[in-house]
């Protein structure tokens, strides 16, 4: 595949994720981002949180760059450890994310512009460079994109979903 391919496809799909938080945040209240259909389930706030909290930490880690999370983390004010992206959370640590939509979209725009400066410079070299050598196969960078946009499509997916159902309650 051309570079130019590659680069204009992972702009595109980069770009879905970024429509799709700014649509499951637009209007978003309070109460709906915090709301979670059960006590075990997962809100809006942290499921937005959580896919761009693993865009930055990917991004940055193939990129060699430093993540955008450490001049948002004081402003998020959450009690977790600095660099936490809230894989494993508990139900209890996930109720902790009660952050407003602004912030999250904030957050999310500048993941977003840091992810195309990087996917901008992406060649055939680059796709095929071994990220983490700990699975079997190895990790590539062009598997650790696909890996980031099928993770944060799900997230956002059941955020919609999650809204849905509090807007409807």
């Amino acid at each position: 595949m051309p570079e130019s391919a590659a680069i204009s496809i992972a702009s595109d799909a980069f770009g879905r994720i970024q429509e799709l938080v700014e649509q499951v945040t637009d209007g978003l209240t309070d109460q709906a981002a915090r709301y979670r259909p059960d006590p075990q389930a997962n809100s809006v706030a942290w499921l937005v949180w959580h896919a761009s909290r693993v865009q930055d930490d990917h991004i940055a880690d193939a990129a060699g760059t430093e993540q955008v999370w450490p001049r948002w983390r004081d402003k998020f004010g959450l009690p977790f450890d600095d660099l936490e992206t809230g894989y494993g959370q508990s139900a209890e640590e996930v109720g902790k994310v009660a952050v407003s939509a602004n912030l999250l979209r904030g957050y999310h725009r500048e993941v977003h512009e840091a992810t195309l400066r990087y996917v901008q410079g992406l060649t055939s070299e680059e796709l095929e460079r071994v990220v983490d050598d700990s699975w079997d196969p190895p990790v590539t960078v062009a598997v650790r994109l696909v890996s980031v946009l099928s993770d944060c499509l799900q997230h956002l997916g059941q955020a919609g979903y999650v809204r849905g159902l509090a807007e409807r309650r």
